[in-house]
């Protein structure tokens, strides 16, 4: 008997609706009608867009499934969805989640870290009606990502968020499942690309004005870039690190913050003649008093890995009882980085769905 023999999987075909379709939705978008016959042949993975709803490119509901080059194409073209030649058109987030036919929402809407809405009740009411959700948005699993996970476990889907730390580069992955052996005693990195684009451009001799802007012209930071720079952004970040992976139950103001306004190119020349370098650093570490977590700015050693991670590149270090130090680096935004990290929640979903 051939106890080799590979077992046969069948696999769902998933219909999926778009709640958002900014840019990281039509990155995804595109990977998947990039990569459509790759993914079906290599992982069995195969599905339908039937619904997409969006504050600002309007929203279209087809039940046998919209065609996503036609749909990418008039987004790009400046047309509103609502004229999409077929089905039915004009739904809110919350109908389209609710009255469609999809089994997986992919939720991609802006975030307030600081409630978690409105995304928060797409998500909420998403798994109550037993619909899986694939999530770059870090309102939700910041403020009630436990609540999340449970509300998704009691339904039986899936609530992923790969994407709401370091984009497609696959930290909370590599926590949960790759290291899942390990104690992991502390996570400390670089979790935002702009502050340390902006902190590399001084390092060429840039004042902080100037690399600001740059990294605005270059669309790393946003036309008010004070969520990056005063370290909203990345203590939202070390929250969800703190919580989902350390265990912890932190709100968003118990990760200490201070941002990089007050570092002056005179600090960043004075360091560098000491070997050293400014980063914005994030931290979560596990100590008797519970987790303790902080977000700041952050001289380093040259010989620090830390260090010598340049432009608008994250990196992590997880320390860990079994291996030690273990660094992963990689992109912290773009749109298709971030468009893969959603595409990596539906492998993992895709992995799970077996008949």
């Amino acid at each position: 008997m051939d106890t080799q023999k590979k077992k046969q999987v069948k696999k769902m075909k998933f219909k999926m609706a778009f709640i958002g379709f900014g840019v990281v939705g039509q990155g995804l978008a595109e990977i998947l009608v990039e990569k459509k016959d790759w993914l079906q042949k290599e992982h069995g993975f195969e599905y339908d867009v039937v619904a997409i709803s969006d504050m600002k490119h309007g929203s279209v509901y087809l039940p046998e499934g919209l065609d996503v080059n036609k749909v990418l194409d008039m987004v790009e073209n400046g047309k509103s969805l609502d004229e999409y030649p077929q089905g039915e058109t004009g739904w809110e987030p919350l109908k389209t989640i609710m009255e469609s036919n999809a089994d997986v929402i992919v939720e991609v809407t802006y975030t307030d870290m600081e409630t978690g809405g409105p995304a928060l009740e797409h998500v909420r009411e998403a798994l109550k009606a037993k619909k899986h959700v694939v999530s770059t948005n870090k309102g939700p699993v910041a403020t009630h990502g436990r609540e999340l996970v449970e509300l998704a476990s009691k339904n039986g889907v899936h609530y992923l968020f790969e994407g709401t730390v370091v984009s497609g580069t696959p930290v909370i992955n590599l926590a949960r499942s790759t290291l899942a052996g390990c104690d992991i005693k502390e996570i400390k990195g670089i979790v935002n690309g702009t502050t340390n684009y902006i902190l590399s451009q001084m390092e060429e001799g840039m004042e902080y004005e100037d690399a600001l802007a740059q990294a605005q012209e270059l669309g790393y930071a946003e036309a008010d870039p004070t969520g990056d720079v005063e370290g909203i952004d990345a203590q939202g970040k070390i929250q969800i690190l703190s919580n989902m992976v350390m265990g912890g139950e932190l709100k968003l103001n118990d990760v200490e913050r201070d941002g990089i306004t007050g570092i002056t190119l005179d600090d960043v020349k004075e360091a560098k003649k000491e070997d050293m370098r400014w980063k914005l650093v994030g931290s979560t570490m596990k100590t008797d008093s519970g987790i303790k977590a902080k977000v700041g700015p952050e001289k380093l050693p040259l010989t620090h890995p830390l260090a010598n991670v340049m432009g608008p590149t994250n990196a992590l270090t997880f320390s860990t009882d079994l291996l030690g130090d273990v660094t992963i680096i990689g992109p912290g935004a773009g749109k298709k980085e971030t468009g893969f990290s959603l595409l990596v929640d539906l492998l993992e979903l895709n992995g799970n769905m077996e008949g």
